[in-house]
C-alpha cells in the first residue's frame, strides 16, 4: 500500500497523456463528523491519538498489527485519503462531473470499531453514507479487488439502499475469510448484499465470465442512481498476495464493462477508487493509468508503449526494469454465462450458488 503506487499510477498516466483529459482537483480532509457517520467516535479518537504517539499501539482496534502499524500522522493521511473519495463522489451527485476517481482511495476492509488489511478510515463507506444523507435511495458498491470488501459490506448489511457486489478470491483461500454467496444482507435488506467467490487460480476468461453473469444483471434489476466500484488490482497473476491469475488485459475490460454499466443504468454516473494491488511496478501503475483513462472516456490503447520518461522514474525510484507496454498480450474473451454450465467446474459452481443465492431475492430466475 505504499504511496509510491499512487506516484507511480501518475507519472505514467502523465506521461501517456491521460492527464490531459483529467480535471485533477484537490480535496479536504474528512471532518471527525463525516468520519464517524460510518466508524465510531472512540474508534476515530484512538486513531487520532496513536497518530501522535507512534510507539503505542492498541490490537483491540487493529491498531498496532502486522497489517496495520501505527504511524505518526496517521490520522491525517487517512482522512485526506477519505476527504479526496468525498469530493469525488460529490462532484459525481451534484452533476459537476459524470465520472470521477481516486486512485489512493478503495480501503474497504476498514470496520466501523476496528482498522483491518492496511486500511485505517473506510473512504468508500464515507463517500456512500454522504450519498444516502443527500437523498440517494440506491447505491451500488462494486468491489473487483481480490479480496472480499467486508468492511462495506457490514457498513450497509442492513440498510436496502445499498446494494453491495464483491467478485473475490474465495474465504476458503484468502483473507478475509468471508464473502460467501449465502451472505445476501440483513433482514429488510435481503438481497442486497451479492457475492461472487472465485477458485484459486481463476484467470480472465472465467473472473470475466463470473463477472458477466452475474454483475449485470442485478445491478439493472436494482437500478441504482450512482455506482462506486472500488478497483484493487491484486487479482493479477504477478501480485504477491493473492492466487488468482489475471492480466492487466483482463482488469481493463472489467473497467471498461463497468463504464458501460453506469451509462445504460445510471446516466454515466460513476466514481471509481484504488484499492488493494502489491505488484507495485509491474502490475499497479499500468492497471489504474487503464482506469484513469476510461475514467476520462480517453481509453488507453493496450498495445501503446510505456514512455521512456516513465521507465526511467521507475528505475531511479525502484531499481528495476519497467514494463516495455501496456498489455500483457492477452485475449479479454470469455464462455458467456448463456452458453451453458458446467458441473464438473469448480468456478460454475460458485456462479450460480451466487445467483441462486442472490437472483431470487431480487426478483430474478437464477436459472434464465
Amino acid at each position: 500500500m505504499a504511496p509510491v503506487r499512487v506516484d507511480l499510477t501518475m507519472v505514467l498516466a502523465g506521461e501517456l497523456g491521460v492527464l490531459d483529459h483529467l480535471e485533477v482537483v484537490g480535496a479536504e480532509p474528512a471532518t471527525d463528523e463525516q468520519l464517524c457517520t460510518v466508524h465510531t467516535p472512540v474508534y476515530v479518537e484512538k486513531v487520532r491519538k496513536l497518530s501522535v504517539h507512534p510507539t503505542h499501539a492498541d490490537p483491540s482496534v487493529g491498531l498496532g498489527t502486522e497489517d496495520n502499524p501505527v504511524f505518526g500522522g496517521m490520522h491525517d493521511a487517512s482522512a485526506l485519503i477519505a476527504g479526496a473519495t468525498l469530493e469525488a463522489v460529490r462532484r459525481v451527485w451534484t452533476g459537476q462531473n459524470t465520472h470521477a476517481v481516486n486512485v489512493s482511495g478503495g480501503l474497504h476492509h476498514a470496520m466501523p470499531g476496528s482498522a483491518s488489511g492496511f486500511c485505517i478510515y473506510n473512504d468508500l463507506g464515507v463517500g456512500i453514507a454522504w450519498l444516502l444523507a443527500q437523498g440517494a435511495q440506491k447505491v451500488v458498491y462494486l468491489d473487483v479487488d481480490a479480496h472480499h470488501g467486508d468492511g462495506v459490506q457490514a457498513m450497509f448489511y442492513d440498510d436496502p439502499r445499498v446494494l453491495t457486489i464483491s467478485i473475490h478470491e474465495g474465504p476458503q483461500s484468502l483473507f478475509p475469510g468471508t464473502g460467501w454467496s449465502t451472505e445476501t444482507g440483513a433482514e429488510g435488506a435481503e438481497g442486497t448484499a451479492v457475492n461472487v467467490p472465485l477458485p484459486p487460480g481463476t484467470s480472465d476468461a472465467g473472473w470475466l465470465r463470473a463477472f458477466h453473469a452475474v454483475v449485470p444483471d442485478v445491478i439493472r434489476e436494482f437500478g441504482p442512481e450512482i455506482i462506486i466500484s472500488q478497483h484493487g488490482c491484486d487479482s493479477h497473476m504477478d501480485d504477491p498476495l493473492t492466487n488468482l491469475m489475471l492480466s492487466v488485459d483482463g482488469q481493463r475490460a472489467s473497467y471498461l464493462a463497468i463504464r458501460d454499466l453506469a451509462r445504460e443504468v445510471c446516466g454515466g454516473r460513476w466514481v471509481a477508487t484504488g484499492g488493494g494491488g502489491y505488484a507495485v511496478t509491474e502490475v499497479v501503475p499500468r492497471a489504474w493509468t487503464h482506469l484513469l483513462g476510461i475514467v476520462a472516456d480517453h481509453d488507453v490503447d493496450p498495445e501503446a508503449a510505456t514512455s521512456q520518461g516513465w521507465r526511467d522514474h521507475v528505475e531511479r525510484l525502484r531499481g528495476v526494469r519497467a514494463p516495455q507496454r501496456m498489455t500483457d498480450g492477452r485475449s479479454a474473451s470469455f464462455r458467456a454465462w448463456e452458453m451453458g454450465y458446467d458441473p464438473a467446474s469448480w468456478l460454475d459452481r460458485n456462479i450460480l450458488a451466487a445467483r441462486t443465492d442472490t437472483f431470487p431475492l431480487l426478483g430474478l430466475d437464477p436459472h434464465l
